[in-house]
């Protein structure tokens, strides 16, 4: 999601069998991979449902994104490398664009900073219809990490009052 470092290098496109760490990030072979133009909740990060009750959103992306995937070999193909040294990659698994899936399925956001609106019709078809966290509320997961930054907690970092320190 950064231009690259000098000497850094992107490896050719990958395949194989991923592991979820949460909902936009993926480990293959060892290699962490961010998937690109996308944010998904963080893991301690809350939401609220219909019913306006809090539910773990961002564990929620992650579970159902290891069920699409369902231990079928994942295809990457590297775009750069982020802040942390993790590749940025667009990936699929049985055809279906992972970050496209997510957003279409409101488990992510579009994140037009990197995406260019790449995920825009999917998230707005995903706001229109209700899906995932647009049945209820919910914080933009980099508000999220900034208000965490902040020595805010999960609890009160996922509640859009407070999230904007």
């Amino acid at each position: 999601m950064l231009a690259l470092l000098p000497g850094a290098v992107i490896a050719d496109d990958f395949e194989g069998l991923a592991s979820v760490i949460d909902g936009d990030t993926l480990e293959i072979h060892g290699t962490r991979i961010r998937l690109w133009g996308i944010d998904a909740p963080e893991s301690s990060q809350l939401c609220r449902g219909e019913d306006s009750l809090q539910y773990r959103c961002g564990a929620q992306a992650a579970n159902r994104l290891d069920a699409l995937i369902a231990r079928r070999p994942v295809k990457c193909a590297p775009v750069n490398l982020d802040q942390y040294g993790r590749t940025v990659a667009a990936c699929s698994a049985g055809g279906a664009d992972l970050a496209e899936w997510l957003v279409l399925n409101g488990l992510a956001l579009d994140w037009p900073r990197y995406s260019k609106g790449r995920y825009g019709a999917a998230q707005r078809d995903a706001e229109r219809a209700g899906r995932g966290i647009w049945k209820g509320s919910y914080v933009e997961p980099w508000l999220y990490r900034t208000c965490i930054r902040a020595n805010g907690t999960p609890s009160t970092c996922s509640d859009d009052a407070n999230s904007h320190p």
